[in-house]
Order: structure tokens, then C-alpha cells, then sequence
């Protein structure tokens, strides 16, 4: 009942008290709910309000519009009306994109037709096209040569129609001759179970032979596969006279007595060391 008394004279005015007890329990109050309230906004949770079920929408030309070259030619074409530039630096670093793209779909879907085609028809940069049908090269071949492009083709079904490549063509050193004889085993290997690692050895010796005599000896005709499946298949081996000689013999025989310490002289001789039976191998 006292404590309903004194109640009103505790709002008969609004001032606050000037006391140094009213400012203590002011500041001291004001501090708590300073404190209550950051915690409050630290432990609260992140909400985007209205947007609970995402803010994916459809683009519009105005979204894309900076990722587009403004000159048309030089753009990937990814759908009728949207486009991505080919050029990887551009004036805002932030719109720089990857310009890989995969296609997916089954055949007759149209992955040629309006991806790959319309990608060639722009000729802005080089291509190489699997082409198992031939027919991209049939409608888009004579349009490349007519924008300058240098058109090859290798077809591995009619060789007429193949333009040709010749390895040895590039090769101009030792270690040029060990590179390739390396990578034309590993191709030829086949997916068998490797055999024993003498053969793979003796076989790089024989490679590198005869491919170092044909490209530093041979003429510039005969600098060719051709050549070297030739002086493999005259390499006869009689098992039991180990002293018989070839043809391929005869030649680095003469190859030695020019130069006896010829790169290819030197893998012969290794390969040679070998019994006439391992040789028939």
C-alpha cells in the first residue's frame, strides 16, 4: 500500500535526477542495454526478407551486355541472342570468363548443326574438328579457305583424301631421335601386359638405329617411315649362324668405317650385342 502512495510522485516530473546515485543507476542501466542489444544483433541470424525461396530470374540483355564484344564476329555464340567474347582480357577484368562449353545430347539432337557449325562460321580463331562423317568439312571447309585458313585433313579411312605427316621430318638432333622412337613404342605397345623390360630396351636401341641412319645418312626422299619399315622387314636372322649379315649389316658396317663413333653406329652395336636368337625376337 505505501509502495501504491509513492508511486505517483515518482512521475510527477520527467527530469531526470541530478544526484549521483540517479546518474550511476542511468549509466549503468543505458551500458546493460548498450550490451544487450549488440549481443543480440551478433548472435542474430542472416534473413533476406521476401527472398526465402532464392532471386534466380531470367536474365536480360542488360545482364549479359557487358561479357559481349561489341563486334559481333568475335564472339562464341551461345544462343541466338546471347553471345560471350573470345576475348579473355577484357577492359573490366571482373567480365573475364572461361570460354570452355560443353555440349550434351543424343544423336540428331543437333550438336553440330547449331553449336559447332555456328562456332566455325565466325572464324575467329583456330580450330581442330573431330569430324567422324566428313560432313563439316564438306560445309564449312570451303568457307575456311576463302577466310584464309589453311585446311587439313587426316583421314585414317581413305588415305587419298588424308593429307600426309611425316615425323622425321622434325627431327634434327639426338635427342630428338630418342623423343621420338620413345613416343612411337609407347603408341604401338598396344594394352597387353608389358613383357619383360629387355625387349622394350632392345627394341629403343634398334628404333633410334635406324632412325638416326635414315635422317643424318639417308637421302631427303627416303627420310620417310616408309624407309624404316623397309630396313626392318630386310633385317633377316639365322638363329643358328650368329656371323650372317644382313643388309641393314652391310650398311652400318660401311656407316662405321666413315664414322665410327656415329650416334646410330653406337645404338647398332649395343643392339647387336645381343645373341642372333634374341635378335629374331
Amino acid at each position: 500500500m505505501g509502495m501504491l502512495d509513492t508511486f505517483p510522485k515518482a512521475f510527477e516530473t520527467y527530469w531526470p535526477g541530478l544526484g549521483g546515485i540517479d546518474l550511476l543507476v542511468g549509466l549503468a542501466g543505458a551500458a546493460g542495454v548498450y550490451l544487450l542489444i549488440q549481443s543480440k544483433i551478433k548472435q542474430a541470424k542472416k534473413f533476406r526478407r521476401d527472398a526465402e525461396y532464392g532471386t534466380a530470374r531470367w536474365g536480360t540483355k542488360e545482364d549479359i551486355k557487358p561479357f559481349v564484344d561489341p563486334k559481333f564476329q568475335n564472339n562464341v555464340i551461345l544462343t541466338g541472342t546471347e553471345f560471350l567474347t573470345m576475348n579473355t582480357r577484357p577492359r573490366i577484368p571482373a567480365n573475364a570468363r572461361n570460354l570452355n562449353a560443353c555440349v550434351i545430347g543424343s544423336s540428331g539432337s543437333g550438336k553440330t548443326r547449331f553449336w559447332l557449325t555456328p562456332q566455325l562460321l565466325q572464324a575467329h580463331s583456330s580450330y581442330v574438328v573431330v569430324d567422324p562423317k566428313g560432313g563439316t568439312l564438306d560445309q564449312c571447309g570451303r568457307f575456311l579457305q576463302r577466310e584464309k585458313y589453311k585446311v587439313r585433313v587426316f583421314n585414317s579411312i581413305d588415305f587419298s583424301k588424308s593429307m600426309h605427316y611425316n615425323p622425321l621430318a622434325y627431327i634434327k638432333t639426338e635427342s630428338d631421335v630418342l623423343k621420338f622412337v620413345t613416343a612411337l613404342i609407347a603408341n604401338t605397345k598396344g594394352d597387353g601386359k608389358e613383357g619383360d623390360e629387355f625387349w622394350t630396351k632392345a627394341e629403343t636401341l634398334l628404333y633410334c638405329a635406324l632412325v638416326a641412319y635414315i635422317v643424318f645418312e639417308g637421302p631427303e626422299e627416303e627420310r620417310n617411315m616408309n624407309t624404316l619399315v623397309e630396313m626392318i622387314n630386310s633385317m633377316e636372322v639365322r638363329e643358328d649362324d650368329e656371323t650372317f649379315k644382313n643388309a641393314v649389316d652391310y650398311m652400318f658396317d660401311g656407316l662405321e668405317r666413315r664414322s665410327p663413333q656415329h650416334f646410330a653406329v653406337r645404338q647398332y652395336k649395343k643392339y647387336k650385342l645381343a645373341s642372333g636368337d634374341v635378335c629374331s625376337k
